[in-house]
């Protein structure tokens, strides 16, 4: 049986990011992917944002893990040569009645360290003259990354000292024999034998974390639930040099306005629960785009909005219950030493990316 020091279940964004910190500190480690390459899951179906730190609860994981991935994140794409642009960002609040909001999310973003600008209306159209609101926020430090570029670089890193990447290898047995994980793919027997576990499988996460659940790993398991998010491009030129995002809803943040780097624009995402996993954009969703765009740009034209793709959020909750905090589950949680399971890490995953790599660095000492 082959053994090998750490196994890191998924090559998202974030586990490369993982495989990269471990492998910095000079352990062994081994990336499994079931897709036929790295990153074609959530890691390639996002906005491509590079978050503040804004929305999220004082002290949260998402907080801390999103600012201090952040500025991670900024110096990482400088030193190797990675496209970015820190473009900042606006919330705006198309409605009178919706300006006190803004002031709790500027108070929201203090907490966690974030400094936010307060816009009049005329001074938000003075950067944005397409723009129209009744007043905004504005970010500095938000900006937009190149994600492929990034997860390119963090396997090049990976694989510098040391990591390898094996991709069509599905995670489908599991068993902690000895204080070693047994580990088999794609439905053979187990072959090969970690000392540490990593799952950064995204969505299917807890799928990972139940095959180990009757082989001594204890803990509560969430389930994951399916929600997909549409994006819209826009046909022609974007009259946008930031950034534009409305006030959050409840378990998004809303259908806002992302910039390439090439300047070109795309919106989304929506919030589509759904059965089962469907990467086609309906066509159909692009009324209710124009609806919320139109509250914020009233100039957009008809027939401007063109289906562009889809993604899906490896949410561990469903419709109308809380957002829950990212969980990042060592020893304490499951009993298991030298196994890390990470559930719900969604937005602002990629932002935390390089934070996230580090903390489970550290958890598996």
């Amino acid at each position: 049986m082959e053994q090998v020091d750490v196994v890191v279940i998924g090559a998202g964004v974030v586990g490369l990011a993982i495989a990269r910190a471990l492998s910095e500190r000079g352990r062994e480690v081994l990336i499994l992917e079931a897709a036929e390459r790295f990153g074609t899951g959530a890691s390639a179906r996002n906005s491509e944002v590079i978050h503040a730190g804004i929305y999220y609860p004082r002290g949260s994981l998402k907080a801390r893990l999103c600012v201090a991935g952040r500025e991670l994140l900024y110096e990482f794409c400088a030193a190797h040569d990675i496209a970015h642009r820190r473009c900042g960002k606006l919330i705006v609040a198309s409605e009178p009645a919706r300006v006190a909001e803004l002031q709790w999310l500027r108070q929201q973003a203090h907490a966690n360290g974030v400094g936010l600008a307060a816009l009049t209306s005329a001074e938000a159209r003075e950067r944005e003259p397409q723009l129209q609101c009744a007043a905004a926020l504005l970010s500095v430090e938000s900006g937009i990354v190149d994600a492929q570029a990034l997860m390119l670089a963090l396997l090049g890193a990976a694989e510098a000292r040391g990591a390898t990447l094996v991709c069509r290898s599905a995670v489908t047995a599991l068993a902690l024999e000895g204080g070693a994980f047994r580990i088999g793919v794609n439905e053979a027997p187990a072959a090969l034998e970690a000392r540490c576990l990593v799952n950064s499988a995204g969505f299917d996460a807890p799928q990972v974390a139940r095959l180990l659940a009757g082989g001594g790993a204890g803990g509560a398991i969430p389930h994951a639930h399916l929600c997909k998010g549409s994006y819209f491009s826009l046909s022609g030129p974007a009259p946008f040099t930031r950034l534009i995002y409305p006030l959050p809803e409840r378990d998004a943040l809303g259908v806002h306005l992302t910039l390439d780097l090439t300047g070109r624009a795309r919106f989304g995402p929506d919030v589509e629960w759904v059965q089962q996993r469907d990467y086609a954009v309906d066509p159909s969703r692009a009324a209710a785009f124009y609806g919320a765009i139109r509250a914020w740009w009233p100039g957009l034209p008809d027939g401007a909005l063109l289906p562009a793709y889809a993604g899906f959020r490896p949410r561990i909750y469903g419709p109308g219950e809380p957002v829950p905090d990212f969980r990042i589950e060592g020893e304490a949680a499951h009993g298991v030493r030298s196994l890390v399971n990470l559930f719900g890490i969604e937005s602002p995953g990629l932002t935390a990316s390089l934070a996230i790599g580090a903390y489970v660095a550290a958890l598996l000492g």
